[in-house]
């Protein structure tokens, strides 16, 4: 058939008062798809002749030449960027490298990204370009039965936004307290009525106590609700005017602000990361995230976190990545771009790991040689206090800070048995192993690593600086997965902060961490991937993916791999539904808990976790926090959880002290986007 005569074929559409300008080989193409019995799950009415021919309005979305549009491609790219790349690549990614086998971790993965994240980020991005509207359009079009697929996406968008602003809001507290000298969190306040340092503060650390008492003033269990922390009630708000402001006139505002909120963090990282390379121990840190064991990818527990990071690093089943992408040209190459923002979230991972362990490290050496040092004294003033002795240490026991970590452990290894219990071991590798992760990594021991550096609040200013736009970015794209499928205007805008605003001070009372947690744990992971699944499943099998490569084919001007057709029709859907399973099983097997500040025990546990039992929640609470050691099961949420003999080493009074005669340094609360 002529070209020409392909060109100027039209298809009038009464429902939709519409005109289809299309190919007639392209419409007998469709035609001869629909056979299949994919047509049936169309609605009435239901265009189906090409995916990215729509109707002009759906639910106050606008398509066509009256739709906003993107100034620049690299505006989009760092809209994209920003809201994938969020706190979960710097609190989260290092600390599943760290636990899962380091390098083996990075490998599992790069292969798992590779077949299942950028397959899914590019189907995404393509429905939402090819037919130019946000979530609950997108699917909408593709049948009338699947709209519920997006107004899921808007409400875990929703139920995400309420606690996520309220890391931002922490952030802001930080940031606020960081133009003091000497930080808050460097030493410990003293009783004003007894003159002598605060018990729980000496019992804990600084850092700790200025998080737990001074920031969240956090009550001893969920059950004691407290009263409401006016400070950070005032950061919350503060936090919502912010994400307001930028996105009051849509992705034209908000695009600009993106220029420095995901260019910033970046900065502050490389930043980091230089300074970092210059301390003691950085490179035993960044040794200990690389070894491989290859071992763990025969642990089922380890492909079930690398999936769940990969789904949830790529913002997959928000719907933000089809609202962002429905603002580009439809000759937008979106192929390469699931290929660029999925490279540069994973380099982003990495680099935010290096800056991580170059940093644990130099505090794992840190407390390592404390511990040496306390040890040496402790020797010294056995020897001196005692006769000669053939285990007595063959190094300087009168200047315990020249003693180096390898010499005392060898010392330890031949003849610590024989001075046990008041001489203990001090292992690198087992400070190291203590990986912390969320708002542990963030406010208790980057905080206190912070506090060691010379000139510490300018670089607890550039810290919560960064944590602050890596919020900020990630949340104008959760908020725009909610905006651009219902309405996207001013009012509805300040009405949604509003109400969220109102919601959220929920989270600012004395128990709102608790309720950050729960909301971590089991607002978004199993919604969101059971979203994922239905997405799958509607363009794979109710649309069709050779209907869908058509469309792209148009757009693009090219056919994307082959490959793509059985990525999506098998192994992306078989990989989903496993992961729902598996965190499913999870569910089942493993109680929910949470983890909580004991202050009346604070000389025995600092951090115990609580395990909530669906029917004996109180009772279980009282006596859980009553008792002197524990073992902790952390719930099943978007982050994984650490290990139970980890936290047992961490939580048990008699390990915690086995190291450096101190308490641990570590709380248990995963948060990630």
């Amino acid at each position: 058939m002529p070209q020409a005569f392909c060109l100027f074929c039209a298809v009038p559409d009464k429902k939709n008062k519409m005109l289809f300008f299309i190919c007639v080989c392209d419409q007998m193409e469709k035609q001869a798809l629909d056979s299949t019995g994919e047509q049936c799950w169309l609605g009435e009415g239901q265009s189906e002749m090409q995916l990215s021919a729509v109707p002009d309005t759906v639910r106050g979305e606008t398509a066509g030449e009256d739709r906003p549009a993107w100034d620049s491609k690299i505006q989009y790219v760092l809209a994209q960027v920003g809201f994938s790349v969020g706190l979960g690549n710097v609190w989260r990614f290092p600390y599943l490298c760290h636990q899962n086998g380091g390098g083996a971790f990075m490998l599992l993965y790069v292969f798992l990204l590779t077949v299942v994240g950028v397959p899914l980020f590019f189907m995404e991005l393509a429905a939402g370009q090819s037919i130019r509207q946000g979530s609950i359009g997108v699917w909408k079009h593709i049948s009338p039965k699947l709209v519920g697929i997006g107004y899921s996406s808007c409400l875990v968008c929703f139920y995400v936004a309420l606690y996520y602003n309220v890391i931002i809001a922490w952030s802001l507290f930080y940031l606020g307290n960081s133009f003091q000298y000497p930080l808050p969190w460097e030493q410990c306040p003293t009783d004003v009525t007894s003159n002598e340092t605060v018990k729980e503060c000496a019992s804990s650390s600084p850092t700790q106590y200025f998080w737990f008492r001074k920031a969240l003033n956090i009550t001893n269990s969920i059950e004691e609700s407290g009263e409401f922390n006016p400070i950070l009630t005032g950061c919350l708000l503060a936090a919502w005017a912010i994400v307001a402001l930028a996105m009051i006139k849509g992705i034209k505002s908000s695009a600009k602000v993106m220029y420095f909120s995901s260019v910033f963090p970046y900065v502050v990282l490389f930043i980091f990361l230089i300074r970092g390379l210059m301390l003691d121990g950085a490179m035993d840190g960044i040794t200990y995230m690389f070894y491989p064991r290859l071992e763990i990818w025969g642990s089922v527990q380890v492909w079930r976190q690398a999936a769940t990071q990969v789904f949830f690093a790529l913002g997959l089943g928000y719907g933000s990545v089809i609202a962002y992408s429905s603002y580009n040209p439809v000759s937008n190459n979106c192929h390469r771009d699931a290929l660029l923002v999925s490279g540069i979230n994973f380099m982003t991972s990495v680099l935010a790991s290096l800056v991580v362990f170059v940093v644990l490290g130099f505090r794992a050496k840190n407390i390592a040689l404390h511990c040496v040092a306390e040890n040496v004294g402790e020797l010294n003033l056995m020897m001196s206090h005692g006769s000669n002795q053939h285990w007595w240490p063959w190094f300087n026991t009168t200047d315990p800070t020249s003693v180096s970590i390898s010499d005392y452990r060898q010392w330890y290894r031949e003849y610590g048995a024989m001075v046990a219990p008041k001489i203990t071991d001090c292992n690198l590798e087992e400070e190291m192993n203590k990986g912390v992760e969320g708002t542990g990594l963030a406010f208790i021991a980057f905080t206190e690593v912070m506090a060691l550096f010379p000139a510490s609040p300018f670089w607890s200013t550039l810290f919560f600086l960064m944590l602050l736009n890596l919020g900020l970015s990630t949340m104008f794209g959760t908020m725009q997965g909610i905006l651009t499928p219902l309405m996207d205007n001013f009012s509805f805008l300040v009405c949604s902060c509003l109400l969220g605003f109102v919601i959220g001070i929920l989270f600012t009372q004395r128990s709102g961490n608790y309720f950050v947690t729960m909301f971590d744990d089991y607002s978004a992971t199993l919604p969101l991937v059971i979203v994922v699944v239905f997405e799958t499943i509607s363009v794979a099998w109710v649309y069709g993916t050779d209907r869908f490569l058509d469309d792209i084919e148009a757009m693009l001007k090219w056919r994307p791999p082959v490959v793509y057709k059985y990525l999506w029709k098998y192994v992306c859907l078989l990989a989903m539904l496993g992961l729902l399973a598996a965190s499913l099983l999870r569910m089942v097997f493993k109680g929910p808990t949470y983890t909580a500040w004991n202050q009346t025990k604070v000389r025995l546990v600092v951090i115990v976790s609580l395990e909530v039992k669906r029917a004996c929640c109180a009772s279980q609470t009282k006596s859980s926090s009553s008792s002197s050691s524990s073992s902790a099961y952390p719930g099943p949420g978007r982050g994984g959880s650490i290990p139970t003999r980890e936290l047992q080493a961490v939580l048990s009074p008699t390990t915690s002290t086995s190291s450096s005669g101190r308490t641990p340094r570590r709380s248990r609360t995963r948060l990630e986007m």
